[in-house]
């Protein structure tokens, strides 16, 4: 299958190889001009000082083919994406700035005549870099050149959190979704197949989708248009199945099968298609659930009672220690309805591939589970601190009566003791559960004849349980989960979980100092590549503001009432921070 395009008679490009660069030194008069223009230096000119550039050319040369047109340099063009989202620039505005800013020249060791390059060599660059897992690779050459630059180390501590991404598509009601489906896969075929809508669009047809939908959530006559889109998206798609070819099924028509099969289904008896609703055909899942035809991959969720958005997550991981600035070390762009805690294998992996992997790793809630605990102790010798969750049982969640932990379980003779003194007669399991991020279970039981006699039976178990049944991970999971909830109480813990609470800074350092909370570009793979171009973007920032070692900070000049304060010997604070008695 080939992709379609929505540039018609578009001639196929020359594939492009790099072409390696000798020495990147700035050139003379480039250094001369940018140190007389900026004495104190600016983040782009710190980039090649302290850095040497982020990247070099040889780090690229398995992204492109070995023969081929030379093309622009590719350290170059990442450098600029970056600069670009540090300043907030538009393509256009970042090849603007090629050409005229000095900074930008002397980090990108440019002549100060060369012309640089047409914005849309940044478009052509990111659809590059979205494929295969080059956005991460991207992050590890520039987490390689800080850690050799001594500005990051592994085994200190680090946290993560997440935040909601809005993907860049309308909210769309599911009638407008059907319909704005069919007008994007006509698009798409008068783009590359036009003489395919000969005999099918009539004036109908263009009155429905000549234009982009507007419908609203209370459209006029709504079961006539539903009806309506669903018999002309089927009515095209057999239209494409019986006179198209291979090429007349791109992303757009593909994405309509889609939406068409998840919002109808056929009912054999009337012989024609019906909406579904949950009663009535079922709706599919929100992790499936198609949102807007020029995002497939974006996904509808919502967390607690109030947030609700159509996108991604994104998981950032950054260092916490008390000395220096804190470092972006994992970007983890995930669909909406992904869980916390399918995350954070991955982000462990990834940071044991850059050799970055934290002694303590502070997550909230949404992270932590016993499996991940135990796994990341025996695997990567990292400490993960966070809550645990409580006991899901009925009586814990009431706070009356006998929970899990007040049965006594022996392993070795496995068998359970309740708090009354009766001894299990079942031990099963340990059980596999659903989800691969819970532990698994081993089921003790009691019998009816132990547990309708007893005197507190109410405090345990209901009549229509009949007897009790007590669920619990096997030994090592269990001593974990005993030992990390005690600690959970502690105010050694309370103290060391409190740097967690840093991350919320980030989080809002990201979404509103650098614009992550709207995706720039449509899919997850471009999302990725914006939060990762993001994250070394705000690394450099929080870096090149820190002095160098050699360098010591200079006083504040006193202001004039301190001058007067000295001169009449008045005994005054010599810093803010210090408290009055």
């Amino acid at each position: 299958m080939i992709n379609l395009v929505h540039r018609p008679m578009q001639l196929p490009r020359c594939p492009l190889s790099v072409r390696l660069r000798s020495g990147e030194q700035v050139p003379s008069l480039t250094a001369q001009v940018a140190r007389a223009s900026n004495p104190s230096g600016t983040t782009a000119m710190w980039v090649r000082d302290r850095l040497n550039g982020l990247w070099h050319d040889e780090d690229f040369l398995d992204w492109y083919p070995r023969d081929g047109r030379p093309g622009l340099s590719p350290a170059q063009l990442a450098t600029v994406s970056v600069l670009q989202f540090l300043l907030n620039l538009s393509d256009r505005q970042a090849a603007e700035a090629v050409r005229c800013r000095i900074d930008f020249k002397y980090a990108l060791a440019l002549e100060l005549d060369d012309p640089g390059f047409h914005h849309s060599v940044l478009t052509d660059f990111r659809d590059r870099l979205a494929q295969d897992d080059r956005a991460d690779r991207l992050l590890d050459l520039a987490l390689a050149r800080l850690t050799q630059a001594g500005l990051v180390r592994e085994r200190g501590t680090q946290r993560t959190d997440s935040t909601h991404v809005l993907a860049a598509v309308r909210d769309l009601t599911r009638l407008e979704l059907i319909t704005e489906a069919i007008r994007a896969a006509l698009e798409e075929i008068a783009c590359a197949a036009p003489q395919l809508l000969a005999g099918l669009v009539d004036e109908q047809w263009g009155h429905r989708y000549g234009r982009p939908v507007r419908l609203g959530n209370n459209p006029t006559r709504p079961k006539t248009r539903i009806a309506s889109a669903g018999e002309d998206a089927q009515r095209l798609l057999e239209h494409l199945r019986a006179h198209g070819t291979s090429h007349a099924f791109g992303p757009r028509v593909q994405t309509l099968r889609q939406i068409l099969v998840q919002n109808y289904y056929r009912d054999n008896t009337a012989g024609r298609l019906r909406w579904r609703t949950d009663d009535d055909g079922g709706l599919p899942p929100s992790s499936r659930a198609i949102v807007s035809p020029y995002d497939p991959t974006a996904r509808y969720a919502r967390r607690g009672q109030t947030t609700r958005w159509k996108g991604f997550l994104t998981h950032l991981t950054e260092t916490c220690s008390p000395e220096g600035a804190n470092v972006i070390t994992d970007v983890a762009t995930t669909a909406a309805t992904t869980h916390d805690t399918q995350v954070l294998p991955g982000i462990h992996t990834r940071l044991k591939r850059r050799g970055l992997l934290p002694a303590e790793h502070l997550v909230d809630g949404g992270y932590t589970s016993l499996v991940h605990l135990e796994h990341a102790s025996r695997e990567h010798q990292i400490t993960v601190t966070g809550p645990l969750p409580g006991n899901p049982t009925h009586q814990h969640r009431r706070n009356d009566g006998f929970d899990r932990d007040d049965f006594h379980i022996d392993f070795d003779r496995r068998q359970v003791t309740c708090p009354q003194g009766q001894v299990s007669r079942g031990w099963h399991g340990p059980y596999p559960t659903s989800s691969p991020t819970a532990a698994p279970l081993i089921v003790a039981r009691f019998t009816k004849a132990q547990c309708q006699p007893c005197p507190v039976r109410a405090r345990c178990t209901t009549p229509r349980d009949g007897a009790r049944t007590v669920g619990f991970p096997p030994r090592e999971l269990r001593d974990l989960q005993v030992r990390v909830r005690a600690e959970q109480h502690t105010p050694d813990w309370k103290s060391r979980y409190a740097v967690r609470s840093g991350v919320e800074s980030t989080i809002n350092e990201f979404a509103h100092g650098h614009g992550m909370r709207r995706c720039r570009y449509r899919g997850q793979p471009k999302a990725h590549l914006q939060h990762v171009f993001t994250a070394i973007a705000v690394n450099i920032e929080r870096l090149s503001g820190l002095s160098s070692p050699d360098e010591t900070a200079s006083p504040r000049s006193p202001t004039a009432f301190q001058d007067f304060l000295d001169q009449h010997d008045v005994p005054r604070l010599k810093s803010w921070r210090a408290v009055s008695s």
